[in-house]
């Protein structure tokens, strides 16, 4: 045997494998009809969970389609059949749904608990590739993921039949993601580990420095005492504020730059002579992600966070959000 197969034959055979698996998913697409609809319907009313079930490689697939219901809003998990036949079955109640996968829809393993499934009152949803199988007959709605071959060149590794069955698990997972109105804040609850979920999840009032680390002065500071005050805070800006602590202006790190470029003695001025009189500001409920936007629509480092009154709460600056991973 060559230790360097012709590198053409190769590149060939990978491109015919993705050739075989594409058609094989895109001819799904015709079988996207009253049954699929009868199997989102089952799942939309179930008052249990749903179980999906397979053996080997389907098996394996049906471990993801289980993994990809529960993220999306579905409650599933995954049972072994095997092990259903030595106890697991208890853990199935008759307010379930069972999603059994089978490409030959002849798994022994599946047909010895499917008596025991129907017995009891739960549904069953088989995912073949055998429309005249046992488990397609025994089904209270069956789905077709059949192939007309394998992308093995042997045409038995199962390939394109495994493609296609995840693909059309993923179609149900969307469908009932969709119907039951499963938004970007629900997945990222489901995912709080992630990058979406901090990005969804954290709110301004999870960032921002709050109480003495908040720099504040009044309109009539010397701007002296200002730049003591930013340099306090550390983060290149202090709030301006009257007697009630409501925002009226701001001073930063660039209005201080812009005094001394036009030349201005900054021993006698007060902060009313250089702070800006319109400041952006935003409140602590709002998302992070949204002072994200706030702040490079308006390249702006900085933002003082008020209340509804306008009195100042907190503040955060750009690297803040860095810390927090929400950038």
């Amino acid at each position: 045997m060559s230790d360097n197969p012709p590198s053409s034959n190769v590149l060939e055979l990978a491109r015919q494998v993705l050739r075989i698996e594409a058609e094989a998913v895109a001819a799904l697409i015709e079988r996207i009809d009253d049954d699929f609809l009868q199997a989102v319907g089952l799942i939309l009313n179930c008052h249990g969970r749903v179980i999906v079930s397979g053996m080997g490689k389907s098996g394996h697939v049906g471990r993801k389609i289980a993994s990809t219901f529960a993220s999306t809003g579905t409650p599933a998990y995954f049972v072994h059949p095997a092990e259903a036949s030595h106890g697991d079955l208890g853990m199935i109640t008759r307010d379930d749904i069972l999603i059994a996968l089978s490409n030959s829809g002849e798994a022994v393993e599946l047909l010895t608990i499917v008596p025991i499934i129907k017995r009891q009152g739960a549904k069953l949803i088989s995912l073949t590739g055998n429309r005249h199988s046992s488990l397609a007959r025994e089904a209270d709605v069956h789905l077709d993921a059949g192939v007309v071959q394998e992308a093995c060149p042997l045409n038995l590794a199962p390939t394109a039949s495994t493609t296609a069955a995840l693909a059309l698990g993923d179609a149900l997972a969307v469908a009932l993601l969709d119907a039951r109105g499963f938004g970007p804040e629900d997945f990222a609850r489901s995912h709080p580990g992630g990058r979406l979920g901090r990005r969804l999840l954290t709110h301004v009032r999870d960032v921002m420095h709050v109480g003495t680390a908040v720099p504040q002065v009044f309109a009539d500071t010397p701007v002296a005492a200002a730049i003591l005050e930013i340099s306090r805070g550390g983060i290149g800006m202090t709030a301006v504020v009257d007697g009630d602590h409501r925002l009226i202006g701001i001073v930063t790190d660039g209005d201080l730059r812009r005094a001394f470029a036009d030349n201005l003695d900054l021993r006698t001025r007060l902060v009313a002579d250089i702070m800006g009189r319109r400041p952006h500001s935003i409140g602590p409920d709002r998302l992070a992600v949204e002072a994200v936007e706030m702040m490079e629509h308006h390249r702006i480092n900085q933002l003082p966070v008020v209340d509804e009154h306008r009195r100042v709460l907190g503040a955060l600056n750009m690297h803040d959000l860095f810390q927090a991973k929400v950038i």
